[in-house]
């Protein structure tokens, strides 16, 4: 039960549905209101869908790939550390605009903003060091992607209870968590690396 929480624990953070809270609720404030509940489904089945299939052909894919789990673990500690830093200094990086009439189709809502590559890293990371639990790994993924459903369902109340300063607090604050488990993804990689 431990394992299951902390596997849901680190999924949710890497997802940062509150950090893609403004992003999700500016995009929709552009689409006619009739379109927007299609859309935020559409889109978050699109990313289940692409984790599900990291989840069970990773292996394959990084086989296809010839790539090495070492090297999926430190590029996948690289993008997580350069996300966590865009988290905690946010003015660093400009947001690019959304045209008024655009149907964001895959990009950006599905991919990279829930099933992103720091994501899918960690996903094939997870099947490689616990090819045993492919179930507990299912269970945490759907756990965790339908607490990011509940809270981007809910963006706009979210905004009104936390404020923006509120959701810039948390956002560090994940942020800050993240940076460590980069840290620490990217040394196993280089540890497991060294071993060869």
């Amino acid at each position: 039960m431990l394992e299951l929480c902390n596997i849901v624990l680190l999924l949710i953070f890497i997802m940062d549905p509150l950090g893609n809270l403004p992003i999700f609720v500016s995009i929709f404030n552009k689409i006619k209101k009739k379109k927007r509940k299609f859309i935020f489904i559409r889109e978050m089945i699109i990313a289940l869908i692409t984790m599900l299939i990291f989840l069970f052909s990773g292996e394959k894919i990084l086989k296809i790939l010839n790539l090495n789990i070492e090297t999926v673990s430190i590029s996948g500690g690289i993008i997580l550390f350069l996300i966590s830093i865009k988290m905690i200094f946010p003015n660093i990086t400009k947001k690019k605009k959304i045209k008024k009439k655009e149907d964001p189709f895959l990009v950006p809502l599905a991919i990279p903003l829930v099933a992103g590559p720091s994501l899918l890293a960690t996903i094939i990371i997870l099947t490689q060091k616990n090819p045993e639990k492919y179930f507990i790994l299912t269970i945490s993924l759907l756990i965790a992607w339908l607490i990011n459903f509940f809270i981007l369902s809910l963006s706009e109340i979210f905004l009104k209870i936390l404020g923006t300063k509120g959701i810039k607090a948390l956002e560090k604050l994940m942020g800050f968590i993240l940076i460590m488990l980069s840290v620490q993804m990217f040394l196993d990689g280089i540890y497991e690396w060294l071993k060869l």
